[in-house]
């Protein structure tokens, strides 16, 4: 589950221009925003390092301060990260009050598939829905939701509402239209199986000209 022991210092910054965004990142800072809570969007800088440790848990609630001041609880909205290096570069935090819910995507984990009866015997186990969105109070959600698939055969199909959720927390996708995973027959069986079923509809073309051209000779 998340905490809220979590805490986080960072600096408020004002809207500077990219030169400064820059000079900023080349020092190890990273740039964010918080905002929500009835109060104005605020701009802030972060060491990179601290930054990375306190948002390792995935939908954890930090105790942010800023410059020093009375520490506020928020969560992570969203993360932008750089395309090559893959660090993130700017953060959006929102604030929230402990007591209220609020909506987050959690990640979803499939375990025991290797385990699992269909995989044993050649099929190919996919998984569709990689994160949940979830409905909260922000110390329920859990840093990742697992599923075991190890009874899986091949043909099953893992619906929304096979995923069992932590007390408190609820899903907020359809559960019985929305698919989570398949296990489907092996790729080779299947690519033999439509091979032979191209095969024998050119046979059955050919044979059906023929039999069209014979006709037409007798006819003649």
């Amino acid at each position: 589950m998340a905490s809220t022991t979590t805490k986080l210092s960072v600096n408020s910054r004002g809207a500077a221009g990219s030169r400064a965004a820059r000079r900023l990142r080349r020092e190890g800072r990273v740039l964010g925003v918080i905002y929500g809570g009835g109060e104005d969007p605020l701009g802030f800088d972060a060491d990179a390092r601290d930054l990375r440790h306190a948002l390792a848990g995935s939908g954890a609630v930090l105790d942010l301060s800023v410059d020093g001041g009375k520490a506020t609880p928020v969560v992570l909205k969203e993360a932008q990260r750089h395309p090559v290096r893959g660090e993130t570069i700017h953060v959006d935090l929102l604030r929230v009050r402990l007591d209220e819910e609020i909506t987050a995507v959690v990640p979803l984990e499939l375990t025991g598939g290797d385990d699992s009866p269909g995989v044993k015997q050649g099929g190919v186990l996919e998984q569709i829905t990689r994160e949940l969105n979830v409905e909260a109070l922000p110390t329920a959600i859990p840093e990742s939701i697992a599923h075991d698939v190890s009874e899986m055969e091949i043909g099953d199909t893992v619906l929304l509402s096979a995923i069992a959720v932590p007390e408190g927390v609820k899903l907020t996708d359809d559960l019985e239209e929305t698919v989570v995973a398949t296990l489907s027959p092996p790729k080779l069986q299947t690519e033999v199986e439509e091979e032979i079923e191209s095969e024998t509809e050119v046979v059955g073309e050919a044979e059906a000209g023929a039999s069209e051209s014979e006709d037409s000779s007798e006819g003649e």
